[in-house]
Formats: structure tokens, sequence, C-alpha cells
């Protein structure tokens, strides 16, 4: 049954691959679905450092202030 979301293929080298086989195994999780976790754990990670960089940017002593019921309107 084809599948409505895109195939990615990645090449590892071995030592690598055998790595993630280990820790698949380890986890009873398929390779495939280990490799994904990991992506999007990484995607996580980097957009959380994004936007740490931009409220760090944005936290200076005269910065506007806007009032919390006003930002959930």
């Amino acid at each position: 049954m084809p599948t409505k979301n895109p195939r990615i293929n990645i090449t590892f080298e071995t030592e690598t691959a055998g790595l993630l086989a280990t820790l698949a195994k380890h986890e009873h999780k398929s390779v495939s679905s280990l490799a994904k976790e990991l992506i999007l754990e990484a995607l996580e990670r980097r957009e959380d450092m994004a936007l740490s960089i931009i409220a760090e940017t944005r936290d200076v002593v005269k910065a506007k202030r806007v009032k919390d019921k006003d930002v959930w309107k």
C-alpha cells in the first residue's frame, strides 16, 4: 500500500549504521522508526536554539513590554 508521506533515503557509514541498529534493537524499535525519532528530536532542538537566539536579542532593558492578557487576544 503506498504511503502519503514522502520517503527519504539516508546513507550512513558502517559504524554509524551499526550503532543505530544496536540502539534500535535495545529499544525494541525498527531502525527506521528510531531514525525518524532521532531526526525529529534534532529538529526540535535546532528550533529551540533558534528561538532562544531570537529571545535573547529581544530581552533588553528598554524592550517594549506586552501584557499577558493582550498577547492571547
